[in-house]
């Protein structure tokens, strides 16, 4: 499996982007996949995930209200649309699958991970 992400970039607070992340290797319907996130000299965060069966998880805490996580199958693609984004936001974001069985929150319950892609958010 591999993954692709885009869409970072720079915006000012209370702006929006929309990050891509494309999955080639294995359809979205077989893989759990998330989003992660990681502020310099912190440890990568959990933000939303979609599970197998299309069920989302996660979007609590600082992000809620703001994030939305959408798939599309035909195109094996998932989005994480941000919404009056604040510089707190600023991180590189990574996707990441699994083709386990359970849907994990944590970073080494995936196997597959893309590049990452950084959104930088100024104030």
């Amino acid at each position: 499996v591999q993954l692709q992400a885009s869409g970072g970039g720079l915006v000012q607070a209370g702006g929006s982007l929309r990050l891509s992340c494309t999955a080639s290797g294995q359809t979205l319907s077989n893989l759990q996949i998330a989003w992660f996130r990681q502020i310099i000299g912190k440890e990568r965060e959990f933000v939303v995930g979609i599970a197998k069966n299309g069920g989302r998880i996660g979007l609590g805490g600082s992000v809620k209200g703001r994030f939305t996580m959408s798939r599309d199958n035909d195109k094996n693609t998932v989005y994480l649309q941000m919404d009056s984004l604040e510089p707190e936001d600023t991180a590189v974001y990574y996707c990441a699958a699994s083709e386990k069985f359970i849907f994990e929150m944590v970073p080494r319950g995936y196997d597959y991970w893309g590049p990452g892609t950084l959104v930088t958010v100024s104030s």
